[in-house]
């Protein structure tokens, strides 16, 4: 087995092996740059500085993957964050996996919780239109008459 090979077993497949900028960061995420700084801001991500460009590393294109996530799944960002504390903490995978099952069992009842308060408003706005579109029609009717 040679270097070459040893180091492409290493490498995940369409993940670059350099710092990546803000927009090949936007581009390959579907973010803004206004949304990388602010998570920057916040102190989620930390890009390495050349200057005032901003280069993002592996670390940094995991970390945005997990925010991404939590923000998909409705989790807060300060969540998210508590997540990414323990990863930095490195506290292993049995307390980062139980605070993951903790998490996401809130957020399912809060989802299922919407879900329920979705359902019954769709339900009524439902009648309602049902209700004025027949009372319409009726009354057409009736002008017609």
């Amino acid at each position: 087995m040679n270097a070459h090979s040893d180091k492409q077993r290493r490498e995940a497949p369409g993940v670059p092996t350099r710092p990546s900028t803000i927009s090949e960061m936007c581009a390959e995420f579907g973010v803004t740059p206004r949304t990388l700084r602010y998570y920057e801001y916040i102190e989620l991500i930390a890009p390495e500085r050349d200057g005032r460009k901003r280069l993002y590393t592996a670390r940094d294109r995991g970390r945005l993957k997990l925010i991404l996530l939590g923000r998909r799944f409705g989790f807060a960002l300060e969540r998210i964050r508590q997540w990414l504390d323990l990863y930095d903490q490195d506290t292993g995978p049995e307390l980062q996996v139980r605070m993951w099952i903790e998490s996401s069992a809130v957020r399912l009842e809060e989802l299922e919780r919407e879900r329920e308060e979705l359902d019954q408003t769709i339900e009524e706005l439902r009648a309602l239109h049902e209700a004025a579109s027949s009372g319409l029609l009726t009354g057409k009717r009736l002008a017609a008459e």
